[in-house]
């Protein structure tokens, strides 16, 4: 076992580990770290933890020291220094012609580097972008592309349910969402239904996955054919929270059918609906 505490860098951005160096540090707490990026500005948000070796990448970087009030009046005077670096590089981008979108600009605790972050339709060749900005800022300097999802997450906005989005508040990583999962929770695959801000399947059809797959697991679909008390018919619709199938039944053959409402132990399925190749 390792004791280590969680760093973060932005407010939503993935968690890191590093040894507190025999420290005990508390959520909230700023710390000075070093990272691939260069040296960092961080705050614990996991403060000191147990956990095995095993689950961690080493090695493992030790804090460099907990943030004073000078540390801290340089994470802010570089806030804004990023404010001025994106109104110059939006210059840059007009004076150039490019087809891109500055989203973010972030300098590095040290100075030692800018990284501007766009969106663009396609490849962008910003050679002579970098150059100018090099020579306005004589440091290293960075353009990275990004996605719309990404673009999102640091523009932030309000969603469809009236709150401030997910993945700008407490979603750290995006994980993969597919159209199968707004299929198994019955919801209308209208896409501006389903899709969030940012134009892709919102992250929240992620949260009650795993709920609506465990209780999917002895319902039938829609268009089922199934064997009850009263007789066989399809099914119409399944209420999946509730556990209530409604379907169509028939005592026999040349009999009308008639609505009715079973549970999943009340029926039989004896003939699956072909599934759709585009389900999934």
């Amino acid at each position: 076992m390792i004791t280590i505490v969680g760093i973060r860098f932005k407010k939503t951005g993935e968690i890191y580990y590093f040894d507190p160096d025999g420290q005990q540090l508390c959520a909230g707490t700023g710390v000075i770290v070093e990272t691939v990026r260069g040296v960092e500005y961080g705050f614990v948000v996991i403060p000191n933890k147990l956990i095995d070796e095993s689950e961690l990448v080493k090695p493992i970087k030790k804090i460099v020291r907990v943030a004073d009030e000078n540390d801290t009046a340089i994470y802010h005077a570089n806030k804004e220094k990023e404010k001025e670096a994106f109104g110059i590089c939006l210059d840059c981008i007009a004076k150039n012609g490019l087809d891109m979108k500055l989203i973010n600009v972030e300098y590095t605790f040290d100075v030692s580097k800018i990284i501007f972050y766009f969106t663009a339709d396609g490849r962008v060749d910003f050679r002579e972008l970098v150059k100018d900005l090099a020579s306005i800022f004589h440091t290293r300097i960075e353009l990275r592309q990004i996605g719309v999802r990404d673009e999102a997450k640091l523009l932030n906005g309000i969603g469809s349910c009236g709150r401030s989005l997910c993945c700008s508040t407490f979603l750290g990583d995006f994980t993969p969402v597919s159209i199968k999962m707004a299929k198994d929770q019955n919801l209308s695959l209208n896409p501006t239904k389903i899709s969030g801000n940012c134009g892709s399947l919102m992250c929240c059809l992620k949260y009650e996955e795993d709920t609506y797959k465990e209780l999917n697991k002895n319902m039938p679909r829609e268009g089922d054919i199934i064997k009850t008390s009263v007789g066989t018919g399809e099914v119409l619709s399944v209420n999946v929270l509730r556990g209530i199938i409604r379907a169509a039944v028939r005592e026999n053959e040349q009999d009308n059918a008639n609505v009715a409402y079973f549970t999943a132990d009340e029926i039989e399925i004896i003939k699956k609906k072909r599934a759709n190749k585009s389900e999934g």
